[in-house]
């Protein structure tokens, strides 16, 4: 997160606004509801995680075990059930 002083970047009328809130605090002004990005539409993690839970399911459809998917992508016995028996 990035500080930056309000007097160099608001309008004069808009700092003494504020000030008649808070003064000599820091305050985080959050983004606008819809400038939020979900989980991994920055990155695209999220495409990235469903590809590889659509080739986990695919190869486990196919006869590889639990086991040999969990050593094969480094996941958790656990983690690769989830996904395998995940409903779609």
């Amino acid at each position: 997160m990035k500080y930056s002083n309000a007097e160099s970047i608001l309008p004069e009328e808009l700092l003494r606004t504020i000030q008649e809130y808070v003064q000599g605090e820091l305050i985080y002004i959050p983004k606008p509801k819809e400038a939020h990005l979900k989980w991994g539409e920055k990155t695209h993690s999220k495409s990235r995680v469903s590809a590889r839970n659509a080739e986990i399911q695919s190869l486990f459809r196919n006869g590889l075990s639990i086991e040999e998917l969990a050593s094969q992508y480094f996941l958790s016995y656990e983690s690769i059930k989830k996904i395998v028996y995940k409903k779609n």
